[in-house]
């Protein structure tokens, strides 16, 4: 299973799952940029992996809702390591509460982010997998988005939406050898499920406890199933969404 001598754009890579994809594809031989909002967080993590594993990393500051953003940073990746082969659409941002105690200036930037945002990205690299016949879209989803999350209406509503855009996606493209899949984690220790313990502990402990496998993932274990889909080894698997979370939902 290998991404050896591939070019993969990570984006919210500079911590988290994101940064653990990063260093996956790395660890398999993939040149990689390193994309977060957080540019300083991506130059860092990006210095590392090129240390770590002997490959080519640049880290990029971008923020993935402002498109003239995202197409300078397209641009930049292709100048620095070559045509994107792979790009894993990570980034996502989240408020936990009531939908009822919600701003719309949060559900816009919550849209704005995890939907619109893969979107603008995904467009901004498509062109040139076609061009060359080839490619891999991998989606960081959410079973928020395929079961619902109390505490999280609108970022399921957007995780919803990015799973249903990779389908449709998938069968526009296939023709051109391009495959697209979405990975959902269930809770993960990241940043994220930080807030859900800042919001209600007793949220966090019941969620955890409904776990079959009894705790929480590591980021480098959903890492492991992007980097799958990811390689050619899951050439003729496209359209699919994969949870990974321990069991806590299984549709």
């Amino acid at each position: 299973m290998s991404v050896r001598d591939k070019v993969a754009l990570v984006t919210g890579a500079g911590r988290g799952i994101g940064e653990a994809i990063a260093d996956r594809l790395a660890a398999q031989g993939a040149s990689v940029a390193v994309c977060d909002l957080d540019q300083e967080a991506a130059v860092k993590v990006a210095a590392q992996l090129a240390e770590r594993h002997s490959v080519r990393a640049t880290g990029v500051g971008v923020d993935i809702s402002d498109s003239v953003a995202v197409r300078k940073a397209v641009e930049r990746v292709t100048g620095e390591l070559g045509p994107v082969d792979i790009l894993v659409n990570n980034a996502a941002v989240d408020v936990i509460g009531r939908f009822v105690d919600s701003a719309e200036e949060t559900w816009d930037r919550i849209i704005a982010v995890n939907l619109r945002g893969t979107l603008t990205m995904t467009r901004a690299v498509l062109d040139s997998m076609t061009e060359r016949g080839g490619g891999r879209v991998v989606l960081i989803a959410s079973d928020a988005g395929r079961v619902g999350s109390s505490g999280e209406v609108v970022y399921s509503a957007t995780k919803g939406g990015v799973i249903a855009f990779g389908k449709a996606l998938a069968r526009e493209v296939a023709r051109h050898g391009i495959t697209v899949n979405s990975v959902c984690p269930g809770p993960t220790d990241t940043a994220l499920l930080g807030q859900v313990a800042e919001y209600s502990q007793k949220m966090y402990d019941a969620t955890v406890r409904a776990i079959p496998l009894r705790r929480v993932a590591r980021p480098a274990e959903i890492a492991g199933v992007v980097a799958f889909l990811a390689s050619d080894d899951a050439a003729y698997m496209t359209g699919q969404t994969l949870s990974v979370s321990g069991g806590l939902t299984m549709v």
